[in-house]
């Protein structure tokens, strides 16, 4: 028997199956071994700003830029005190480059101020070479953009709504060379798994092979399955792949409890089992409270002052606890909640509870605090 089929055997006959486990198509968890996004990033300008661009001596570099365009334009060369605009901004084009990207297809581009501009607000970009990590030429953007935040400013006060110097040109580039990559080529591809896991792994080998034939699919690692495709000429790969991708499978996951201490969030895998514990939740409530009184001298008191007499008054209210059994490994997602939810915790006392839970070893599940 194979490591990951072995995996996937122990963990059924362990774990019984969970309401809350639910078949998902392998496009949903996978993805297919080079069929993947590019970044592309550009440097270029925004013209057409209404005095929100750059301050020149706060940007050396946007002037220059503009300097150069001008050269290769045809302007003649410009002397050092001669460009006063303010409606000009260097920005930091980005892109991704889709798979299988022909030359011709427009993509979305985002658009960044580099310099001090206040808004990129009515705004045009001017043709900028987009570059993946290779350095060579993958899209050219240029186009008018859209802000979506917005900034109003006075003398004495200002109002910032969103981010007004970070912009999105829809279609803003155009695909000007390909990345090569030929399905018909392969003899066979990986399936990576976006969370690794032997058994889902092994699930996925066995319902590719009940589609393809045996031995069509090996897992080679938790987060790898390799399929074969066998001869590529007599083969639809497109067609197999779409195939492949849209077969159900029920993922598996590690038992896991998600801690967000600072919002109170917390979540709880399906897989969480604890030991039976016995747990109380309470505490002393103390209440200070101050009532200064003035003391008024007479109206005809000679020498007599105003005096401020403290008063303090404290009272300590001791919380009733009671103790709450939670249930062995057995119990369910839904009665673990309902236990938890029984005693009236808040979400920082039920954090507290679940680390005090781990802490005994009675948790079993990972702990992860963010």
């Amino acid at each position: 028997m194979r490591i990951a089929a072995l995996f996937a055997a122990l963990a059924t006959a362990l774990l019984p199956a969970l309401p809350g486990w639910a078949e998902v198509r392998i496009k949903d968890i996978a993805t297919f071994e080079g069929v993947r996004e590019n970044q592309l990033v550009g440097y270029g300008l925004v013209v057409g700003l209404n005095g929100t661009g750059d301050t020149l001596r706060n940007s050396p570099f946007t002037e220059k830029s503009i300097e150069a365009m001008l050269e290769r334009l045809g302007v003649g060369n410009l002397s050092e005190d001669s460009i006063k605009t303010a409606n000009t901004a260097a920005v930091m084009v980005t892109a991704m480059l889709p798979p299988f990207a022909r030359r011709g297809s427009p993509i979305d581009v985002v658009v960044s101020s580099l310099g001090d501009a206040s808004s990129l607000r009515g705004g045009t970009l001017i043709v900028t070479p987009l570059t993946g990590a290779d350095g060579e030429v993958y899209a050219v953007a240029q186009g008018p953009i859209a802000v979506a935040g917005w900034a109003a400013q006075g003398q004495a006060a200002s109002v910032v709504e969103g981010v007004p110097t970070v912009a999105r040109i829809e279609n803003g580039a155009t695909v000007e060379n390909e990345i090569e990559f030929e399905l018909t080529s392969l003899r066979n591809i990986r399936l990576n798994l976006r969370n690794p896991d032997f058994t889902t792994a092994a699930r996925v080998e066995e319902v590719i092979e009940a589609r393809l034939g045996g031995n069509a699919a090996r897992v080679l690692d938790p987060a790898t399955v390799e399929i074969a495709l066998g001869s590529a000429d007599k083969l639809d790969v497109p067609g197999v792949l779409a195939d492949v991708e849209n077969l159900l499978v029920t993922p598996d996951s590690t038992a896991k409890v998600v801690i967000d201490a600072r919002s109170g969030t917390i979540v709880i895998g399906a897989n969480v089992r604890i030991a039976r514990v016995a747990v109380s939740q309470g505490g002393l409530t103390v209440m200070v409270r101050e009532d200064p009184q003035v003391s008024q001298p007479n109206p005809v008191t000679i020498g007599g002052t105003t005096v401020v007499v403290p008063r303090t008054s404290v009272e300590v209210e001791e919380t009733e606890t009671h103790f709450t059994i939670l249930e062995g490994a057995d119990v369910s997602l839904q009665r673990l909640v309902d236990a938890l939810n029984a005693i009236g915790l808040t979400a920082t006392q039920t954090i507290s509870i679940l680390q005090a839970i781990k802490a005994a070893g009675a948790l079993h599940a990972d702990l992860e605090i963010i």
